[in-house]
């Protein structure tokens, strides 16, 4: 259990469900009731998927393409620190107009809550603790995105668009921490590799 809870902690962070519910609220302003509804199961279908198939067919592709665990390790911290630093000296998370009917697809589900952070951070985890952990903290992030957007409107009515923001950028600050513990740990196992 301990370990996935370890699993889960650094997803919760790459998904930051939170610091995405403006946008989700920006992209279906206007939209039905029961439209809404329908793009966060689409979301959440389309997030979870993806996840799940890059963490069953990622190692393979890694292994085919001579990627050891070390250096996948120091590309992906590399990789999560460069968009833990772009969300916090930004601000903004991109966003590009959407089309209404795969909203829930792309770019709710695919990039915002399951994008290059979190397939990054999937990998990394199922080399420490198994596919089958990382798989289900991944399912649980994404389930927990989707009650957030559920509930998006009373959220921001009671963080406050600042509060949202702040509690975004404290996510990143961690993503970014995680990311330096990557490359450190990345490194290490390189020169210990290379020493054998």
């Amino acid at each position: 259990m301990n370990e996935f809870w370890l699993a889960f902690v650094p997803l919760f962070v790459a998904v930051d469900a939170i610091g995405v519910v403006p946008i989700f609220l920006s992209l279906t302003e206007g939209l039905e009731t029961q439209r809404v509804r329908a793009v966060i199961v689409q979301s959440v279908i389309t997030a979870a998927s993806v996840a799940v198939a890059f963490l069953a067919f990622g190692p393979a592709l890694l292994s085919f393409l001579g990627i050891t665990v070390p250096d996948f390790m120091i590309a992906g911290g590399l990789l999560l620190l460069a968009i833990s630093l772009s969300d916090l000296l930004t601000g903004e998370k991109k966003q590009r107009e959407p089309d209404p009917e795969s909203l829930g697809a792309v770019p709710i589900g695919i990039p915002l809550i399951t994008g290059p952070a979190v397939l990054t951070t999937c990998i990394l985890l199922a080399n420490t603790y198994g596919k089958t952990i990382t798989a289900g903290a991944a399912v649980i992030n994404v389930a927990l995105a989707g009650v957030l957007f559920w509930f998006a409107g009373p959220i921001t009515r009671l963080l406050g668009r600042t509060g949202t923001k702040t509690i975004s950028k404290v996510a990143s600050l961690f993503l970014a921490a995680i990311a330096v513990m990557l490359v450190r740990r990345g490194i290490f196992e390189a020169i210990v590799a290379a020493g054998r």
